[in-house]
């Protein structure tokens, strides 16, 4: 029995590296894990996950997990995940397919935006640091939202310096206003970490402005670390195994999945 393929699920945008990191995830995990059938695709930009699909179940492949390559979202990927799998199984009535939770705020990720941030201070030659930025991706939702400030609460605390959270989009506040917020605090020295995967537009923007209000340090976005890697294939296994059937395992049988996981 193969194990599902595995979509992962961008964002997509008008920005190239947006991209670039999708598929160097894809290279990754396809490394890591050779039997693994990894695959890109993107929500704002082709390939659609329904354009992989319609060529995947040409190939014969019967079941699917798409993974949101979401930072910020601990839950799902919203209204538009859900018609994105209404129309791939109106499209495509006999394929197995489900959606995996995002990759979300898991706390082993802080470790890369530790040493984002670390690359970012030494390349300005930051040698003083007294208050701290914690910039994240826009959520979906509220209960995303505050998994990601106690993200940021944790984060704060390990480094034993005041911290403000701020998030992109329109939810505020802003990376500026955390800089300015720390500014009125007496902290003169303040650096960004950024909870952002991928150079997205939103996270130009919000660098630019941190930058225009004072920060001495801006970290790069997270990108294709092994942490990301591992994140990755756990909620692939979780979901992979939804769409096992269990009674059609016989006699010694097992998924090839369960070697996924190991």
């Amino acid at each position: 029995m193969t194990a599902p393929s595995l979509i992962l699920l961008g964002r997509g945008g008008a920005e190239p590296r947006v991209a670039q990191v999708s598929q160097a995830l894809r290279v990754g995990l396809t490394e890591l894990r050779p039997e693994l059938d990894v695959h890109a695709a993107f929500m704002d930009n082709p390939p659609t996950a329904l354009n992989v699909i319609n060529k995947l179940t040409q190939r014969g492949v019967t079941e699917i997990v798409l993974t949101p390559l979401e930072l910020a979202d601990a839950f799902g990927g919203g209204d538009d995940l859900g018609s994105m799998l209404t129309a791939i199984r109106a499209a495509h009535p006999g394929l197995q397919v489900v959606a995996s939770k995002p990759i979300g705020p898991d706390p082993q990720l802080l470790s890369v935006v530790d040493r984002r941030l670390r690359s970012a201070l030494r390349t300005r030659r930051v040698t003083e640091l007294d208050g701290l930025v914690f910039l994240s991706d826009a959520g979906q939702d509220v209960r995303s939202h505050a998994i990601v400030a106690r993200r940021a609460r944790a984060w704060a605390g390990h480094h034993k310096l005041p911290s403000v959270t701020a998030f992109g989009g329109d939810h505020g506040p802003t990376a500026a206003e955390a800089v300015r917020t720390l500014h009125a605090q007496g902290r003169r020295h303040v650096a960004v970490g950024s909870w952002y995967l991928s150079p997205t537009e939103d996270y130009l923007h919000q660098a630019r402005l941190a930058y225009e209000s004072g920060a001495i340090a801006v970290s790069a976005p997270l990108g294709a670390e092994s942490e990301l890697l591992q994140a990755i294939i756990s909620r692939y296994v979780v979901s992979a195994m939804d769409l096992v059937d269990l009674e059609s395992l016989v006699g010694d049988q097992r998924p090839q999945l369960a070697v996924v996981g190991a």
